[in-house]
């Protein structure tokens, strides 16, 4: 809120309470995210607000704790800023309103580029602290798949995010396409692309190929049969990406033909398929006639798994310095995607996405995004003090933990900060995940939901039919 005349210097003294509890003296920001790369990303996407309590900072912290507690309302976000602010002594009834429309307003100035750098420069600097495992020779491995996430049903959402087609009008949400690239040692998301559920190149892959630039020479990427076509593999490298993918159900495999390297183990060339109407001539010439890839066929001898058999392509054609066995455990961490999509969408809550316009909506996903690698970034270094891989951490754990030792480390005093960030990094640590190697259940809970009717019409309609009904009971 702007600062006027007499006010001026009681809001100065708010301002700069809330300021010193975002730089790290009581809200545990700092060993999150550091100010310094905060203030390095305001200044160079040119952001400028208002002399107000809501500065990009203290809107970008309080944003912070919003997506990171279990009550997402902005009306809690604002509440614990101002609970923060009281326990400061800058409490002000007429300057600390818990009123939430000056955030809310201060959240639309912060731009979408400002919390998209702040998501990658999290994941790119978590990946270069973790870059790689043991796999594959230690070559940093990348995942990448896609999912989707529901918004709020406006007019603006469903404008550019239309609900899927087989969905009633009225009764159906609007649906946004997501598409992921993660590491796959840290599990920081690297690199995400948004776009509409269905239209015009609007599928996992089209996204994906505007992600490709950003990938780094000598990466391995693994992916589903979906991303197993020749553009993707031609493109990938040339940009000196190699790929792992579980090869596509529709091609044809047999391994009496090409060169042989083992059993169920070959080389074989695929010829440039005719161009594709998303594709232009330039970029069409500019691929090679042929690729040489590799195929290799593994057993999977799980009790349980619906798949007996499956066929890996990858252009990690040496067999002596990559394995088929070494193959097969690396296209198993693909699963991996999964997981952590999971931990973002159902942990964190960004399978529902709350804001009723793109940009918010897109802004809230960033949000989600920052959140969720600062989170990782906790846990890898729990983990390095603990002597064990960043994936044997449980998020859940984590997130858990670091919501309960969040208000107690924004209370302490600065000298005991420390020491708390200790206590919490073994309170991470010890929390693992479950060592539970092949296990299967069956895709159904026990537990039975209420049963609440469902709104079949359109929710007008349904208020004229208790209009009717109403009436006529009277």
């Amino acid at each position: 809120m702007v600062c006027h005349g007499r006010r001026k210097v009681s809001c100065d003294q708010v301002r700069a309470s809330a300021q010193s509890l975002v730089r790290g003296d009581g809200a545990g920001l700092r060993e999150l995210l550091a100010p310094d790369r905060v203030a390095a990303a305001v200044a160079a996407e040119g952001v400028k607000f208002i002399d107000c309590l809501y500065t990009p900072v203290v809107t970008l912290w309080t944003f912070l704790c919003q997506v990171l507690g279990p009550d997402r309302s902005c009306r809690a976000a604002v509440a614990k800023l101002l609970a923060l602010l009281g326990v400061r002594g800058a409490a002000d009834d007429d300057l600390c309103h818990p009123d939430t429309g000056p955030y809310c307003k201060a959240r639309q100035r912060l731009p979408e580029s400002l919390l998209s750098r702040l998501a990658r420069e999290s994941g790119a600097d978590l990946h270069r602290r973790y870059p790689a495992g043991k796999l594959l020779g230690g070559r940093p491995v990348k995942l990448v798949d896609g999912t989707t996430v529901s918004m709020a049903d406006t007019k603006e959402n469903q404008a550019e995010y239309p609900q899927p087609a087989p969905q009633k009008p009225g009764l159906g949400f609007p649906m946004m396409r997501v598409v992921a690239v993660l590491s796959l040692h840290c599990a920081a998301v690297l690199e995400v692309a948004f776009g509409p559920y269905a239209g015009k190149q609007a599928g996992e892959t089209s996204l994906f190929r505007t992600l490709i630039g950003r990938l780094s020479p000598g990466d391995v990427l693994l992916a589903d049969r979906y991303y197993a076509s020749f553009w993707t593999i031609a493109m990938l490298l040339a940009a000196g990406v190699d790929s792992l993918f579980r090869q596509h159900q529709k091609r044809k495999v047999d391994f009496r033909t090409g060169v042989r390297l083992g059993h169920d183990d070959h080389l074989v060339t695929l010829k440039k398929p005719a161009r594709p109407k998303w594709m232009d001539r330039a970029a069409y010439d500019a691929l090679p006639a042929e690729l040489t890839v590799r195929e290799v066929r593994v057993g999977v001898a799980v009790k349980g798994f619906r798949v007996k058999w499956l066929v890996i392509v990858t252009t990690l054609l040496d067999a002596d310095l990559y394995t088929k066995d070494e193959i097969a455990r690396a296209f198993r961490c693909r699963w991996h995607a999964e997981l952590d999509l999971r931990s973002i969408k159902r942990t964190m809550g960004m399978s529902v996405l709350r804001c009723h316009t793109p940009e918010m909506v897109r802004k809230e996903a960033w949000m989600h995004l920052l959140a969720y690698n600062l989170v990782r970034a906790v846990m890898a270094e729990a983990a390095a003090r603990a002597g064990v891989e960043p994936r044997e951490v449980s998020f859940a754990g984590a997130l858990q933990t670091l919501d309960a030792l969040a208000p107690v480390m924004r209370l302490a005093d600065a000298a005991d900060l420390p020491r708390l960030w200790d206590v919490l990094l073994a309170a991470v640590a010890a929390h693992r995940v479950g060592n539970r190697p092949d296990r299967y259940e069956p895709r159904a809970v026990k537990r039975r939901a209420k049963p609440i009717a469902l709104l079949t019409v359109p929710r007008e309609q349904a208020r004229k039919r208790l209009t009717r009904s109403a009436a006529k009971k009277s």
